[in-house]
C-alpha cells in the first residue's frame, strides 16, 4: 500500500470521523493498523461500528480484510476522485451495512457488492458497482444518528 495509500486511507478515517462530529455523534478513531474497526460510535445505548475504506483514485476498494458480519457494523467507502490535495473537491462517501455486503444486488444483476477474482484470493468493491447502488449507500449518515 506503500505511504500514499496509508494517507489516503488516514484521510478517509478522519473524513469520517470529522462528519460523525458534525452530526453530533459520539465517535472514537481506533488505534493500530490492519483493524477491522476504525470507529466506533456510540449512540442510544448502542455500539456501532465502523470499518473505513479509503480510495485515492483507483476503481477498487480492497476488503480483504474485512470479516465483521453484524446489523452493527458498516462499512465507509470514500473516494477522493484523484483529487486527494484539492480540499474544495468533496470526497464520494458510500456507507453500507455489513449484512449487505454479500447480499444479492438487483442493481447488479443479482451479484454482490464484492467481487472475489477467479483465483478467489482478492476480494474488491467496484466503484462503478456501488454507482449503481447511490441511491441506497451515498451518503446514508443517517445510520449514525
Amino acid at each position: 500500500m506503500g505511504e500514499k495509500g496509508h494517507s489516503t486511507n488516514l484521510a478517509a478515517e478522519y473524513h469520517v470521523l470529522s462528519m460523525l462530529y458534525r452530526m453530533g455523534a459520539d465517535a472514537y478513531l481506533t488505534l493500530g493498523n490492519k483493524k477491522a474497526v476504525d470507529i466506533v460510535v456510540h449512540r442510544k445505548g448502542k455500539t456501532l461500528t465502523i470499518d473505513v475504506k479509503g480510495l485515492r483514485d483507483r476503481t477498487c476498494w480492497p476488503v480483504d480484510n474485512w470479516t465483521k458480519k453484524s446489523k452493527d457494523h458498516f462499512l465507509v467507502f470514500v473516494c477522493f476522485r484523484g483529487k486527494i490535495d484539492d480540499a474544495s473537491i468533496q470526497p464520494e462517501v458510500y456507507i453500507v451495512p455489513s449484512l449487505e455486503m454479500d447480499k444479492a444486488h438487483p442493481e447488479f444483476e443479482g451479484k454482490s457488492l464484492v467481487y472475489v477474482n477467479p483465483k478467489g484470493n482478492r476480494r474488491v468493491v467496484d466503484r462503478h458497482r456501488i454507482i449503481k447502488a447511490a441511491k441506497r449507500y451515498q451518503d446514508r449518515w443517517d445510520y449514525f444518528i
